[in-house]
């Protein structure tokens, strides 16, 4: 039975894994858990699982979640606040740890992670994206296993599978296409946040969804897989996938192309990772070609979706700018959320933050080089001047 820490289990890749955890009772067990604050559904999970440790990230809430799970028995070791969740993160005797949390917030409690030994299951692409020049090496130096947990990566590493070394050519990102995939470039200063949050194939959190609908978790992704499979940007391919029943695929030394396919379903990718290198029986429904129907491709359209360009550009730049260009995303689709920007607003204040920054310690970026970059693009965001008619400018 493997022991398993999951770090955001109220967010949907976490109750995705718990939905693992529960059909697979004989395989998983839950050892620590760390949530937001959402005490309701933490409380729930606590009791269905009985971890031995818990973080929740909003202190104001411990008295709450003391309350609502009172009656308990046994008691988890509470803890708050961001540094309880890295504790969470190194606890016990996890074997792996699945990072859920949303953004850069997952980079610290991941390092302390590893640093503990514990194997991860990376859902979090944007720790990957702005620390990579930290936590390959950490990863190296505890060698410890990073299983990619999302669906595009998780189909590139499961066709890697018997793939001899040195036989990989180059890769192909498939992409739904988001909320937007089907609507004239022209209309996309008309839509609202309601809009973007509707994705035709995926059930997923709120950034990520906004992500897709600009294709900016396409342009990331690009940036995480150069660090996962070690290939240049130039053999990162991507294409408009609308079906979504294609996850990525591999080209090999021979031209011969191998690809992973399913149903959108989330918890495959994270069975994949808590499981290899296994495979387990599942009841899900079977993949139906005839059901299926067509499978189409096409080229993504650069001009609709300029972040998966900006992406590039900030990958091959190197050094800081990948964390730059993640920061700046993470607050420019929070000020969309909030309705302080237009959905187009977002790539360009990316771009203007992207311009400004001065890329320093290209080589090897330390931990506090990444951060200080971090909070350099975030605050730069922050203090933009967004006139009512959606024209930005940077103090």
């Amino acid at each position: 039975m493997k022991a398993i820490t999951i770090l955001g289990s109220t967010g949907s890749i976490g109750t995705q894994t718990l939905d693992i955890v529960t059909h697979h009772p004989d395989r998983f067990r839950i050892v620590g858990l760390a949530a937001g604050n959402n005490v309701t559904l933490l409380a729930k999970q606590i009791r269905t699982f009985q971890p031995e440790i818990v973080a929740l990230e909003n202190e104001a809430k411990l008295a709450e979640l003391q309350e609502a799970i009172a009656d308990c028995s046994p008691q988890p070791q509470i803890l708050v606040g961001h540094a309880g969740i890295c504790e969470v993160a190194r606890y016990g005797d996890a074997q792996i740890v699945v990072t859920g949390i949303v953004g850069c917030a997952g980079l610290l409690p991941t390092i302390a992670a590893i640093e503990a030994g514990k194997d991860i299951a990376l859902a979090n692409k944007e720790t990957l994206i702005a620390g990579a020049p930290v936590v390959l090496p950490l990863v190296k130096k505890h060698r410890v296993k990073l299983l990619p947990a999302d669906s595009e990566h998780s189909a590139i590493f499961q066709c890697l599978q018997g793939v001899p070394a040195g036989g990989l050519r180059r890769i192909t990102l498939t992409a739904s296409g988001g909320s937007f995939r089907d609507l004239p470039i022209e209309k996309l200063s008309l839509v609202t946040v309601k809009d973007a949050l509707k994705h035709p194939n995926w059930s997923m959190g709120q950034k990520i969804t906004i992500d897709s609908a600009t294709l900016m978790n396409k342009g990331l992704e690009v940036i995480e897989a150069h660090y996962l499979f070690d290939l240049s940007y130039e053999d990162i391919n991507i294409v408009i996938h609308p079906q979504s029943i294609i996850h990525s695929l591999i080209e090999v030394q021979d031209t011969s192309v191998l690809a992973q396919l399913g149903w959108p379903d989330m918890r495959l990718p994270l069975l994949y990772a808590l499981s290899w290198p296994e495979r387990i029986y599942t009841e899900w429904e079977q993949l139906d070609l005839v059901k299926a129907g067509d499978l189409t491709f096409r080229e993504p359209d650069h001009q609709k979706y300029p972040c998966m360009q900006l992406a590039y550009a900030a990958g091959q730049a190197g050094g800081l700018m990948p964390a730059v260009l993640n920061a700046a995303n993470e607050q420019a689709v929070a000020l969309f959320l909030t309705e302080k920007i237009g959905f187009l607003d977002i790539p360009r204040l990316i771009e203007i933050v992207c311009d400004r920054f001065i890329n320093q310690n290209t080589s090897q970026p330390s931990l506090e080089d990444i951060l200080a970059a971090d909070h350099w693009a975030r605050q730069a965001i922050i203090d933009a001047e967004v006139s009512p008619n959606r024209v930005i400018a940077l103090k």
